[in-house]
């Protein structure tokens, strides 16, 4: 037994031995790896990212950054860096890098790609209407940082393109609530939650459906006159929806008298 044990002692020793030994050439191979020109350094990160390996390509170029801070290279690197983090679809590591850019240098000629970039890495994680919308919001307010301060990049086209993408997104969500309310017979918050839509999301195609939705509760809860009023607006703003002409039946029959 006694044997037995310092054999197992002799085998996790020398399975600790060998990590050790391990991890120190690792280390003795990185601190080789970071004794070089700034020239060296970025064709490396290159090479890297040309060959589709963005994370290791990430760290390449961050190393150039680090290593020669104050170089002509540095900042075009720290973008770089945070391109490959974006291209390896780590976004966390991609948002902070590009974050740090755009609180470093405000005033550089690519803060507008910056931001940008950042609204792309919070849109490509926005998920669907029923999960939470951070993702959508953050996305939502770098884009507008592109549109309000950019107008003139080539990026405040796409920007806005998918200012109103979102804008659509969140007024999705609102109304995904609202029904839902709708239909536990809560009214008087499904009635806000379609107010939301009316007011903050006035461009996006959930509105004539919102104030339909509207309609409906205001005649649930029998207050006929604000139906009515409801109905108005949205004879006047969309008198060719399909949602206009429900909302007419509907009046017609609960309410004829609005009508004449």
């Amino acid at each position: 037994m006694l044997q037995l044990l310092n054999q197992q002692r002799r085998y996790h020793f020398f399975k600790f031995l060998l990590v050790a030994m391990l991890l120190s050439a690792c280390a003795d191979k990185e601190e080789a790896y970071t004794d070089r020109t700034v020239e060296e350094l970025y064709n490396t990160a290159m090479d890297r990212f040309e060959a589709g390996k963005y994370e290791k390509a990430a760290k390449a170029f961050a190393e150039v950054e680090r290593q020669h801070p104050y170089s002509n290279w540095a900042l075009k690197a720290q973008l770089m860096s945070a391109y490959c983090y974006y291209e390896a679809k780590k976004y966390d590591e991609a948002i902070e890098n590009f974050n740090v850019f755009i609180q470093l240098h405000p005033g550089h000629p690519e803060v507008a790609y910056a931001f940008y970039m950042l609204g792309l890495c919070h849109y490509e994680q926005i998920p669907i209407i029923e999960r939470d919308q951070k993702p959508c919001e953050l996305a939502l307010k770098a884009f507008q940082e592109v549109v309000n301060r950019f107008p003139s990049s080539p990026y405040a086209k796409d920007a806005k393109f998918k200012v109103d993408l979102i804008l659509d997104h969140l007024a999705g969500k609102e109304m995904d609530i609202g029904r839902y309310y709708q239909k536990q017979i809560a009214y008087l918050p499904a009635i806000n939650r379609f107010k939301e839509v009316v007011s903050k999301y006035q461009t996006t195609s959930h509105v004539p459906e919102a104030l339909h939705r509207m309609i409906e509760c205001y005649l649930a809860l029998g207050l006929r006159k604000e139906a009515q009023e409801v109905a108005a607006v949205l004879g006047h703003n969309y008198p060719n929806s399909d949602w206009y002409a429900d909302a007419y039946s509907l009046m017609k029959n609960m309410v004829p008298e609005a009508l004449q």
